[in-house]
């Protein structure tokens, strides 16, 4: 962008183009607008660690400060979304030092559940406690020198860029009467991807796969097949109530 200075005439002609500016109004040109919007589009779950935030809290801060704010243009829109996952890291920082501290503590208790070092005077609950956190943070500092150190300039980057994204937000928020208005469309969600299961488990089937099928039952052996009702059948020449076949009559001429 050009560093010249505009005259009094440009920039009452830009305040008058950006109060008759609403954005496109034809089919066409809001159809352009929604797929730059699209484009522009922020996956608030990317930002998060794995198994240790939920997968809205980007999203949700987000949507608090839209609430708030009201942009009237992406450059708006953008600011608030760095001021979202500033203020997450500055929350992240605090997570970190409480599970620093908590550390701290299981480093001041021993295998049986007590403090290692217990105050000899009377004190009460919650000054042992406060005794139990400064033993525990001083052994892990022993341990590891420049934890510490990480932590706090972690913790003071984050709140750094924290200022510094709503500085940035104040900046083109007073730039509103030279920019043009644009409509915030926000992008379309993305479908959420199916977590892999850990190695140990195994992999359940898909919902499109169709129900397996049952194998026919196996066909009835001799003694399990039910014992017949109808009356019995003379086979040959044989005499009613027997098994027994008649012997052929004699044939003249035949042996």
């Amino acid at each position: 962008m050009s560093n010249r200075q505009l005259s009094e005439k440009q920039l009452a002609a830009n305040r008058a183009n950006a109060a008759r500016s609403t954005g496109p109004r034809t089919p066409e040109g809001k159809s352009r607008s929604a797929q730059n919007a699209r484009k522009h589009g922020f996956a608030a779950a990317d930002f998060i660690v794995v198994r240790a935030e939920h997968l809205d809290e980007v999203a949700d801060i987000k949507a608090d400060l839209v609430a708030v704010y009201h942009p009237v243009n992406f450059e708006e829109l953008s600011a608030l979304e760095r001021i979202a996952l500033a203020r997450h890291a500055v929350l992240r920082a605090s997570r970190l030092e409480a599970g620093l501290f908590s550390t701290g503590i299981n480093e001041a208790v021993d295998t049986d559940g007590a403090f290692r070092n217990q105050p000899s005077l009377d004190v009460t609950v919650g000054q042992g406690f406060n005794h139990a956190l400064a033993d525990g943070f001083v052994r892990l500092v022993r341990q590891s020198p420049e934890i510490w150190k990480l932590f706090l300039r972690y913790q003071a980057q984050a709140g750094r860029a924290y200022r510094q994204a709503i500085q940035e937000f104040d900046r083109l928020k007073s730039l509103r009467d030279e920019l043009p208005n644009e409509p915030v469309i926000e992008p379309e969600p993305k479908p959420a991807q199916p977590v892999p299961p850990p190695p140990n488990e195994p992999i359940p089937a898909r919902q499109t796969d169709p129900p397996p099928v049952a194998p026919p039952p196996p066909p009835p052996y001799p003694r399990d097949i039910p014992p017949t009702t109808e009356p019995m059948v003379i086979i040959n020449n044989a005499r009613p109530g027997s098994l027994r076949p008649e012997p052929a009559p004699f044939a003249p001429g035949r042996r």
